[in-house]
Order: C-alpha cells, then sequence, then structure tokens
C-alpha cells in the first residue's frame, strides 16, 4: 500500500562520519568504540539534531544538514549527560537542551533536579545559561521565522514542562569582536519569559506553519470535555489562540502530558497501552486541518477512531471490530497511526486494517479505502510500534522515523498497489465486495496521482479489459469524472461539493454495497463547534482559506443540490437541439464552443491517428456550449468569491480537458488493437480488433449519455463508420431507430459516394436516406 523512499539513515549519514572523527581525534586509524548516536529533534529547515558519546567519554551534539547532507559538531559537554530534549536557533549562534538528571550519585548534577535546562552559546561556545531547574520534564523548541536575514539578534525560545504550561523566552543578542554572538542580558533573561498557554494535557508543535495546538479542559462544560486550542506565531513573534475546538473525550485521557512532534526523549519510557487516546493534527496549505484521535475499547475487540474535518463542517467516527479469523496481535500497539499523505489520512493498525479516508469527498465510504487481513500490505518493514509520523512540509507524501533503526522515509502511496486492486479477479468473492475497493482505489489513482501519463495508460488499458459496467458503477463514467474533478480540485476546496466527482451521486439509488464497509460502523456528525478568533478572522493564506471553507460548507449543506449534476441540462438540451433556426441563443452556445476548442490540443491533428475535431457536427457543437454556459451558471451561484474570470477559464478547461480525455481513450486503445486508416473504409468488414474498438466506443457513449455530457466533434461519424463495419445492416438500422446511432452529414455523404451500386448497398443506402431527420442538410 505505501510505497517507501529513504531520506535518512542514522548509520550511513551520520555514525560513519563520527566514526572517521572519533578515529582522528584518538589518532588510531579506525575507531571500534561505542558511540550510541541518538536522534534528538528535527527542526523544520530538516536539519537533524543528534548527541553520541565522544570517545573521551563526553556528550556531544551535532546536526546533519538535509540540503548538504554534512555533519556538523555544535556543542560537547564536559563529561557524559543525559539529554531528552534540545533545539537550536535558525542563526546557529544559540542551542537549548534539557538534561535528564543522572541518578548515580557520583554523576548527579547539581542543584539536583529531575530536569536542568540550559541556553548555550555556541558562536562560538561561551556562556550558558539555565533556564530551568524542576522536577517534571521540560520540552525546548525554537520558533523558526521565515527571515533569511543571517544577522538577527534576537532569538524566541518555547519551554514546554510536564507540568502543563509554555513559557516563550525572548532572547536578545549582541555581536562582539564582529563574530561573537552572545547573549545582551544574560541575568535578565527569566524576566523575560511570557507565560502562553497554562494547564494542558497534550500539546503538538508545527514547526512549518509555527503553530502549537494544545488539549486542555473546557471550563465552560460540567461534563467531561475538552478544549482543543491553537496559537499561532506571527513573524514579529507575538502570537495569539486564533482556534478553539470543543472535543468529548474519556475522562484523563493520557496518564501523563503528551508531548507530539517535540523530539525524542530517549530516557522517558513511554506507555502507550496506559493511553486512552493517541492525537495529531494535520493541515495543509489550501486550507483544510484534520484533528485525529483514536479510542481503543477496554476488551480490545473493538477500535474507536475519529477524523475532526474542520474544513467540511464534519467529523467522521469509525468503529472497527477487531475480531474474526486474525490472530491476536503479539506487540502492545492499541492506537493505530495516523499517516497524511496529501488529502488522505492514513489509519494503519499493524495486523488489522490500513484506512486509507478521503478527506476532500467524505460523504460516502466508497470513496475511501478500507483493507483488512489478507488484502492489506502496508509495505512498512518494520514494527508499527517504532514509527513515529513526521509532520513534513510537503504535502505529496508522510515522513516516517523508525526510532529504532533511526531511519527516516518518505511514504507515498503505492500506484503499483492500487493497480493491483484494480484488477483483481478473485471468483471466490462477489464483485460487491471487491467493487467499493476499486471505486476507491481509482479514484485515488485518477484524482491523487493522475498527473502521471503512463498511469493514466495504464488505466485506460484496464478499461479496455474491462469494457462493462460492474454491478454498482459504471467505470468509464468514474474515469471521466474524477479526470475532470483533477484538473480543477487544486484551486479550491468549495469545488469539492460543487463540481461533479462520482457518478454514483447520480444513481437513483445507490447499492448497500458502497454505503457501508464489513466490520466498520461509520457516524457523522455535523455542524462542529469550530471558532476562529483574533487575526484568524482577517488573515490572509491559511486562515482565511480555513474560515471561507467552513462557511461555504455550512452555505452549500443548506441550499439544495449544490452539486453540479450534468444530467439536468438533459432538459433544456432536449429542447435546444429541436430548434431549427438560429438564434441569438444558440449564438452565444457557438462562441462558448470556440473558446473551449481553441483551449483543444490539436497537435496530434497532423498525424490523423483518430479522425476526431475535423469535421463541424453542429449538434455536438451545441451541447458543448450549453456545457460551458451551465457549468459556469452554476459556479457563478454557488462560489462568486473565485471571481467570474477564474470561473470562465476553469469551466473552458474543464470541458475542453472533457473532450481531450474521451480523445486520449480512443488513441490509446487504437494503438493497443493496431489499427490503421483501413478501418475508414467502408468496403470491408470489420475484424475482432476492430469489433473491440467498437465496443469500447459504444460504451463511451454510453457513459456520456447517461451522464449528458458532449463527445468530441466527429465522434458519431466515426462510430457510425464502425457500426457499418462490424454490425450486421438490419442491426445497424436498428440502432439508428433506437436513437444509440446518430446519423451525420459526413457520415452519410461518405456513405452514398463509398459503397457501390450492389443490391444489399443499395437497400443500406435507400434504408438510411428514409431515417434522415427532417432538420438534416444534405
Amino acid at each position: 500500500m505505501l510505497k517507501l523512499k529513504s531520506k535518512f539513515d542514522l548509520h550511513r549519514d551520520v555514525v560513519a562520519d563520527i566514526l572517521r572523527k572519533e578515529a582522528s581525534v584518538c589518532r588510531v586509524k579506525e575507531y571500534s568504540g561505542a558511540v550510541d548516536t541518538r536522534i534528538l529533534n528535527i527542526e523544520s529547515d530538516g536539519g537533524i539534531l543528534y548527541s553520541w558519546k565522544g570517545a573521551t567519554g563526553t556528550t556531544r551534539i551535532g546536526k546533519y544538514d538535509s540540503n548538504t547532507k554534512q555533519n556538523k559538531l555544535l556543542y560537547t559537554f564536559d563529561k557524559q549527560v543525559c539529554v531528552s530534549s534540545c533545539s537550536l536557533n535558525k542563526e546557529e549562534t544559540l542551542l537549548a537542551v534539557s538534561l535528564a538528571q543522572n541518578t548515580r550519585g557520583e554523576e548527579r548534577l547539581k542543584p539536583i533536579s529531575k530536569c536542568l535546562t540550559l541556553l548555550i552559546e555556541i558562536q562560538p561556545i561561551n556562556n550558558t545559561k539555565v533556564l530551568k531547574a524542576v522536577d517534571c520534564r521540560v520540552k525546548v523548541q525554537f520558533l523558526h521565522s521565515e527571515t533569511d536575514r543571517r544577522s538577527v539578534l534576537e532569538s524566541h525560545l518555547l519551554l514546554l514542562t510536564e507540568d502543563g504550561y509554555v513559557d516563550l523566552y525572548h532572547v536578545l543578542l549582541t555581536r562582539q569582536e564582529g563574530y561573537r554572538v552572545v547573549m545582551a542580558n544574560p541575568e535578565r533573561l527569566s524576566k523575560t519569559a511570557e507565560r502562553i498557554v497554562e494547564d494542558f494535557c497534550w500539546v503538538q508543535w508545527d514547526g512549518h506553519t509555527q503553530r502549537l495546538y494544545y488539549l486542555t479542559h473546557n471550563a465552560t462544560h460540567t461534563q467531561e470535555k475538552f478544549l482543543m486550542r491553537c496559537v499561532q506565531f506571527y513573524l514579529n513573534h507575538n502570537c495569539e489562540i486564533v482556534l478553539e475546538l470543543p472535543l468529548e473525550l474519556p475522562a484523563n485521557p493520557f496518564h501523563a502530558v503528551k508531548f507530539v512532534n517535540l523530539g525524542f526523549d530517549h530516557y522517558h519510557i513511554e506507555r502507550p497501552e496506559q493511553e486512552l487516546v493517541r492525537m495529531e493534527v494535520f493541515t495543509n496549505g489550501i486550507g483544510s486541518m484534520c484533528v485525529c484521535y483514536s479510542q481503543p475499547l477496554k476488551d480490545k475487540q473493538e477500535l474507536i477512531y475519529t477524523v475532526v474535518l474542520l474544513h467540511k463542517d464534519c467529523s467522521k467516527t469509525f468503529r472497527v471490530s477487531l475480531g474474526g479469523d486474525q490472530p491476536p496481535q503479539k506487540a502492545t500497539q492499541l492506537h493505530p497511526l495516523f499517516i497524511p499523505i496529501g488529502y488522505y489520512i492514513l489509519v494503519y493498525l499493524q495486523g488489522y486494517f490500513f484506512h486509507c479516508i478521503n478527506t476532500r469527498q467524505q460523504e460516502l465510504l466508497c470513496h475511501s479505502l478500507f483493507l483488512s487481513g489478507l488484502d492489506m500490505d502496508s509495505g512498512l518493514q518494520c514494527q508499527s510500534a517504532n514509527v513515529t509520523v513526521l509532520h513534513a512540509e510537503e504535502e505529496s507524501s508522510g515522513s516516517l522515523l523508525d526510532l529504532a533503526s533511526g531511519r527516516i522515509h518518505t511514504a507515498e502511496l503505492s500506484p503499483a498497489y492500487l493497480l493491483q486492486i484494480l484488477r483483481s479477479d478473485t471468483p471466490r468473492c462477489p464483485s460487491s465486495k471487491t467493487d467499493p475497493q476499486r471505486l476507491a482505489a481509482l479514484h485515488c489513482l485518477l484524482v491523487y496521482m493522475g498527473n502521471d501519463p503512463n498511469l493514466e495508460l495504464k488505466i485506460i488499458e484496464w478499461l479496455c479489459d474491462n469494457v462493462n459496467a460492474f454491478e454498482s458503477f459504471d467505470q468509464i463514467q468514474e474515469f471521466i469524472l474524477a479526470s475532470l474533478y483533477r484538473i480543477s480540485y487544486e484551486k479550491s476546496l468549495s469545488l469539492d461539493k460543487v463540481l461533479p466527482y462520482s457518478s454514483v451521486f447520480d444513481k437513483k439509488e445507490i447499492l448497500r454495497c458502497l454505503l457501508e464497509v464489513p466490520g466498520v460502523l461509520c457516524t457523522t456528525e455535523l455542524h462542529i463547534e469550530l471558532v476562529l478568533q483574533g487575526k484568524a478572522r482577517s488573515l490572509q493564506g491559511f486562515w482565511s482559506e480555513l474560515q471561507w471553507n467552513t462557511e461555504r460548507t455550512k452555505y452549500l449543506d443548506a441550499v439544495p443540490n449544490p452539486r453540479y449534476r450534468t444530467s439536468h441540462i438533459q432538459a433544456e438540451w432536449d429542447k435546444l437541439r429541436s430548434e431549427r433556426r438560429p438564434s441569438s441563443h444558440m449564438n452565444h452556445m457557438e462562441e462558448n464552443t470556440k473558446k473551449v476548442l481553441s483551449m483543444v490540443d490539436t497537435w496530434r491533428l497532423d498525424k490523423k491517428l483518430v479522425p476526431l475535431f475535423q469535421e463541424e457536427d453542429r449538434q455536438q457543437r451545441l451541447f458543448i456550449g450549453l456545457t460551458v454556459d451551465k457549468l459556469r451558471e452554476h459556479l457563478n451561484r454557488h462560489l462568486p468569491r473565485l471571481g467570474k474570470k477564474k470561473i470562465d477559464s476553469l469551466v473552458v478547461n474543464y470541458v475542453a480537458k472533457l473532450l481531450e480525455l474521451i480523445r486520449h481513450m480512443l488513441e490509446s486503445v487504437w494503438l493497443k488493437h493496431k489499427l490503421g486508416p483501413r478501418v475508414l473504409c467502408f468496403t470491408q468488414r470489420g475484424s475482432p480488433a476492430e469489433w473491440s474498438v467498437f465496443h469500447f466506443m459504444f460504451r463511451i457513449l454510453e457513459a456520456t449519455r447517461g451522464l449528458c455530457l458532449p463527445l468530441p466533434p466527429g465522434y458519431h461519424t466515426l462510430l457510425a463508420v464502425f457500426a457499418v463495419r462490424c454490425l450486421p445492416h438490419h442491426t445497424f438500422l436498428q440502432y439508428i431507430d433506437h436513437g444509440v446511432l446518430q446519423l451525420t452529414e459526413t457520415f452519410v455523404s461518405r456513405l452514398m459516394t463509398d459503397l457501390d451500386n450492389s443490391d444489399a448497398n443499395e437497400r443500406l443506402k435507400f434504408s438510411i436516406l428514409k431515417r434522415l431527420p427532417e432538420t438534416f442538410v444534405g
């Protein structure tokens, strides 16, 4: 399911370098001692801080630069110490560390305390300032602003304590002798501390966005409710609470304060079996925010996890049965991993299930992929209990750290695995069981990964091999709508509820297999109590997008039919094509069509691989123009914030992509069956390969008619040519009588010219002339 790519290996990238340096210090050819290297923290710039035991018995701290692939020694203690937390300011002039008190009497640090927090000048190594000496764990984290100024003479440090409070230190620096950077007034440092959070039981740091999320008790509720807040730090290093979200959690969800994404404490033993809740927050730049938390039941036969989709104004709670034929899990992992990859949240419980949740299209379970038992292959090569999910800046992939091995991998969804789900041929399983998985995999491939032309070609090949519609959905309709949705979904989250996404929504009755997953109970809560406050209500960027998305979602939930349904224009299309005389309305449609056809990629026309876009086809031109008009009208009504110019461009590109998509499908099947120009000749009967192409073209026609979508000009002519070659004449005429085939001027003209005057051909010509519509010119 996951495709892993090595990003960092502690032994390869750090330990090997340390051993060379230690050998140099000891003046030996090869250093054979143990260096006990441990990852301490990963800063927002990707720099990895680590410690090791040097040859002289001292503890050293270094940094691995993920950009230059170089290691740098930052500081050496004069004895062996236990570093439980560490952070480096962006200018690399200050190092903050928390030291766990060593319990061996002769090596105790004084004053005696469980944790000693220091601020160290390292450019060059100079003064050390004690910030705290307390009997609880303390996490340290520098703020990293986006400025590139290396001359900045101030740093800002967060101290987060196990006692449940957060202090912000403003450290003023000064430059001496042209190169020495030291603290300006170290004796006044404690007076600069600003208490920004009090009384939390869970806290998460997001370095890329400079946000701090924390969980506290909700004093306004008598029942056991919690309040998640978000503190946003700005470029001037001021901060404020910008978000509040009430959450219902079990009483005492954490046996000790839980720190997320705040480094790695190798001297503190985590006890996951005592944790009632695992919780993480994920965001991305276009204004989506997901709060994920899990609650294992006491009997361990069920797992409950909730994904709060703030940008969708709803939350979804899943209750998954862990019983069945699977053996009991040997590991103590009671909580799943939450792995963000693009707009998917992957929920993984090793040995049980893998749930790939679609946070953009969450209405139906069939658009999220759920695998369990023998169907599941996560791709992870280690115990998930040792894996930490890193909050990476890249939205297209997640980062996973295996602390046991010191390896970091980027994790992406595996297209090969998803294609395997599409192609799975399991005669033991009814199609109703495999259809939801195929549908979810198809949408993931087309929308999330669909920018890869080679991947799109493989999906079209799969469509060719599986021409007939599945029991619960039409795969060609899904291919068309999902591919069209892909070209615009990144522009705005609000398009999710407005643009067509899946043909399933157009069905009069959705099959039960698409609405539920065996062993999974899903409940949805609408209208969450999100409160945005402070500058978040007026800021541009993420907070502005999140506010717009939540408000627009509430509006779209309240209005009827917010999602554009292509089938709704059927009545107007029937009326328009029956008009015989040109009108201003028809002229307007023609102008729309000209815009679309000017956008269609015509570079292949010289190759004449598939003869489309080479005739007027008046009806399809009208249909194209009407489609543009109605989709533009719908978007202007529901999403005026996008602006008319942007909407017009989006709609024209959308319909142009539809026509290109259909041509691309035909080109692919044309090449697959190695068809040449002879297929356009009326005098020869169709081969088995041409019959396959005709069948595929017929299915495309059936799919687009079901969705009331236009076809490229020339499609009906080409389909009629194949029909004459592949069908008996009486069947061909029946297809015309039933409206399956549409006669075009180009087709009739060529048929009359190319066919000789044999008795059979004369009868065919006469039968076709009798069937010409009154509006036909020719």
